[in-house]
């Protein structure tokens, strides 16, 4: 197994592909040895998809819960793991540089912090998000591991599709030590071309149905290409058609996904 600096120095590397880092985002253990045996290079978790694997809304998850999650994802496979945070569970710095210490004693690769305070329904003040992402980048940077520091502005996932304050947001977390820049939701072309314009890091983008495809986003300069919940709830939307099948018409259609499922599993779990 790669040791802890190997798998976090790799991961930063990915970034600096001329094609996009696509990073597959894991709810347990199977889905991340799943992800890996069918090609992909990292994982991340995913907050919403794992508050949903123990039947809870996105944001129900506990800091402990969420690095327990980590530290068994980190342990599924060699590929390099970065954990969806949320707001580093905490409100101010010393909080969030604690919450990204315990990130680098799960192992982890790398991880997120955001700009939304989901206990307080709101969008962070710039200056104080910046000084939250100072912090982390401190603890994420301080040591022998080099944690990978992604820092997101939520505004158009939270109803304020404000391009020109998501760019000064994102410019000022570039400024305060963050290593990937990432606006979620924010995917039309023109609008992409312009962060990108503005910033130096990397940009990751979500994958969602009106995003450009890959190819389209590569051209632009994206760097990395992010499921978030998507492949969770893509396969509680299977187990959604296949229960209705059987319910409404009383037909196995769905056993030809299953096959697939099956096959793929066996394939994943044998080694």
């Amino acid at each position: 197994m790669p040791d802890h600096a190997a798998r976090a120095t790799r991961f930063l590397e990915l970034h600096g592909q001329e094609r996009p880092l696509l990073l597959a985002n894991a709810w347990d253990v199977g889905s991340a040895r799943l992800l890996v045996s069918l090609g992909f290079q990292a994982l991340a978790t995913t907050s919403s998809g794992y508050a949903a694997s123990l039947g809870r809304l996105d944001y129900g998850v506990s800091r402990e819960e969420a690095l327990a999650h980590a530290a068994a994802l980190v342990g599924a496979t060699d590929a390099p793991v970065s954990a969806d945070l949320e707001d580093c569970f905490a409100r101010d710095p010393a909080g969030v540089a604690e919450t990204v210490r315990l990130a680098l004693d799960a192992g982890l690769a790398g991880c997120s912090i955001e700009d939304w305070s989901a206990a307080e329904q709101r969008l962070y003040d710039k200056d104080a998000a910046a000084e939250r992402v100072a912090a982390a980048a401190q603890a994420a940077h301080a040591g022998p591991v080099r944690l990978v520091l992604t820092a997101r502005a939520e505004n158009y996932l939270r109803a304020n599709p404000d391009l020109g304050d998501t760019i000064a947001r994102l410019q000022a977390y570039q400024q305060a030590g963050a290593d990937v820049l990432y606006a979620p939701a924010l995917d039309r072309r023109e609008d992409l071309r312009e962060l990108l314009a503005s910033v130096d890091l990397p940009v990751n983008v979500l994958a969602r149905r009106d995003t450009p495809p890959v190819a389209q986003l590569a051209a632009l300069g994206v760097k990395r290409v992010s499921v978030g919940g998507g492949f969770a709830f893509a396969a509680y939307g299977a187990a959604v058609e296949a229960a209705r099948e059987l319910l409404t018409d009383g037909t196995y259609g769905f056993s030809e996904m299953v096959a697939v499922g099956a096959k793929a599993a066996r394939a994943a779990f044998a080694s």
